[in-house]
Formats: structure tokens, C-alpha cells, sequence
């Protein structure tokens, strides 16, 4: 008796199995075509009016064009962006809560702060990417270096003694510096600031003879000859100065930096709503509008497919990562 008993609940057990096998896919299909139905929330894990925030809004604002529905932002600030990536990926993996993400958000910040709560290669699902915004070497007109070999020859000469301005500890700018005094091997005093403005400030009164930053805050300084650019920190030149070499064209191929920004959701979200936010992302990134909108915030249009996305998220944080632990950097 007891053995027919479990006969019979493995054949109820194994029709269930068949039946959500048979189901489940027509289901998350018709949850695809009727996707969206009604607001999508983009979440932003800074504060309004930073670089990523404006780029985020180009995204909604073209991409609520796109899937005909309205895409709002959604500023969870707080924990230098840890609560607003938290928050995402406790959310439903239905497509209707997505974040703006970026190579500081997801690649870095699981390594530097000690209770990041999160794994960037397992806890999202990438969508694709939007945009790329190298980190360059600037220097004050006064800086006798022209190149980065030159950089590096006056920094060996005077071991410990150049100064190099960055963003605050832990951000592209500040690791970009540890990145190329890993690399090159030289010893030099790197000079974080808590913002931007005052690094600006400082490089522009000749207190930091150098710095590694993003463009946004220098396009101005640079087009007037008041602050000069060594080097951009990618394989290809950047649109927008054409006659500043990269670091590769430098003689320092491995030295690399720049912050990709792309859409992500939660892990589990079905394939068919993820293609369909690529394709819309695609069709947005191309325009114009869009690329002459990315140029002014110091970057240059980017897409990828979903796997791209990954790969590209799961390199950067081996990256940053391997240099962060090397460094023993800690954020509490």
C-alpha cells in the first residue's frame, strides 16, 4: 500500500513538473508582449545632478519614448551608492525596477567597502550598455611632462616627491593613480579630494602639477589651454579631443580606465523583457540627440548585448578588485 502511495505522489509530482515546464514559458512570453503596462522605476544610486544621475535621465526620458511607457528615476542616495544597489536587487525581477549602474557601483564598490552586500556577477541581470567615459592624466600648463613616459621619468628622478591630485579615496580618479604607480612602478604621493571642484581648483593654481580625473569638470579648461591633457586612459582616442593620445599609444598598454554605465535588473528577470530593454537601449543610443548629449557629460555612446554587458562587468571587477585587495583598501 505504502509503495503505490509513493508511486502516486512521484506521478503527481512529475505531472506538476511537466505541466510548469509546458506553462512557464508561454507565460513569461506573454508577460514579454504585454511588457510594460504600466511606470517603469529606473533607480539612480546618487544624488540628482551628478554625472551619472544626468546620464540616467537621458535613458528614461528616451526610453519612456521608446517602450511607451513612462521610465522614472529614482535617487536612492546613501552609503555611496550601496542603498540604492541593495534596494534593486531585493526588487521583483519583472522589468519594471531597473538601475543605472556604473563601473564605481558595480565593479568597485563590492571590493572596497567591507559590507558591499552584494556580487555584482550573480545578484543583476545586465540589459546593456549605454555609454563609456575614460579617466584622463591632466596636467597644469606649467607641468614640464608632455607624455606619460615624461611623467614617469620626472617621478623616478625625484622618487616620492610629485604629487598627483585624484577624487576621493576609492573612486576611478583615485585608483587610476594607484593603477599607474602599480604599473610603472614608480613612487609618488597621490592627493585625494573629497570633490571635484576643489581638485579642479587646486590643478588649476598649479598646487597639484598633475591628476587623473574624468573630462566633464576640464573640457572647459582644456579648450581655453589652461589646463593641458596627457593622456586618455583607453585603447581608442576620445571623440571629443582627438589630439590627445591614449595611454596604449603612450607605451603603457595595460594602463586602462574608463567607467562604462549601462542598465541593469535584478537577477531573474525573464530573457524576453531583457531583449526587449536591449533593443529599445540600442535604438535610443544611436540618435544624435543622444550622442551629442553623452559627449557633453565627457563620454561617448556604448552598446553591448546583455552577454557583453556581463563579461565586461565581471572583468572590471576582477580588475579593481585584484588592485584593491593588493592596496588593502577598505571602505566601513
Amino acid at each position: 500500500m505504502g509503495g503505490n502511495r509513493h508511486r502516486w505522489l512521484r506521478c503527481v509530482v512529475a505531472g506538476f513538473a511537466a505541466f510548469v515546464a509546458f506553462v512557464a514559458p508561454a507565460q513569461i512570453q506573454a508577460q514579454a508582449q504585454d511588457y510594460p503596462h504600466r511606470t517603469v522605476t529606473l533607480v539612480v544610486p546618487y544624488p540628482p545632478g551628478g554625472g551619472v544621475d544626468v546620464l540616467a535621465r537621458v535613458v528614461a526620458e528616451k526610453l519612456s519614448g521608446v517602450i511607451g511607457q513612462q521610465v522614472i528615476v529614482d535617487n536612492r542616495v546613501g552609503g555611496s551608492g550601496l542603498v540604492g544597489t541593495r534596494a534593486t536587487i531585493r526588487s521583483a525581477p519583472d522589468g519594471y525596477t531597473l538601475f543605472f549602474g556604473h563601473t564605481g557601483s558595480i565593479s568597485i564598490n563590492p571590493s572596497l567597502y567591507a559590507n558591499a552586500g552584494f556580487d555584482p556577477r550573480k545578484d543583476f541581470q545586465p540589459v546593456g550598455l549605454f555609454a563609456s567615459m575614460p579617466v584622463a592624466l591632466l596636467a597644469h600648463p606649467s607641468f614640464p611632462g608632455k607624455t606619460i613616459g615624461e611623467v614617469v621619468e620626472i617621478a623616478k628622478k625625484d622618487s616620492g616627491k610629485l604629487n598627483i591630485g585624484t577624487s576621493a579615496v576609492g573612486t576611478g580618479g583615485y585608483l587610476s593613480a594607484e593603477l599607474f604607480k602599480s604599473i610603472t612602478g614608480v613612487q609618488a604621493t597621490i592627493v585625494p579630494y573629497k570633490g571635484t571642484a576643489q581638485l579642479m581648483n587646486d590643478l588649476l593654481g598649479g598646487q597639484v602639477p598633475i591628476a587623473f580625473g574624468v573630462l566633464p569638470p576640464a573640457m572647459g579648461n582644456l579648450a581655453a589651454g589652461t589646463l593641458r591633457g596627457i593622456a586618455i586612459l583607453d585603447r581608442q582616442r576620445f571623440s571629443l579631443l582627438p589630439d590627445v593620445p591614449t595611454s596604449h599609444e603612450s607605451g603603457l598598454p595595460g594602463f586602462e580606465s574608463v567607467l562604462h554605465y549601462g542598465l541593469l535588473g535584478p537577477a531573474g528577470m525573464p530573457r524576453p523583457i531583457v531583449d526587449k530593454l536591449n533593443a529599445a537601449m540600442r535604438q535610443v543610443a544611436v540618435t544624435d540627440e543622444v550622442k551629442k548629449r553623452i559627449n557633453n557629460e565627457g563620454g561617448d555612446p556604448m552598446t553591448s548585448t546583455p552577454e557583453e554587458y556581463a563579461a565586461d562587468i565581471a572583468a572590471e571587477y576582477d580588475k579593481w578588485g585584484t588592485l584593491i585587495h593588493k592596496l588593502k583598501l577598505k571602505v566601513e
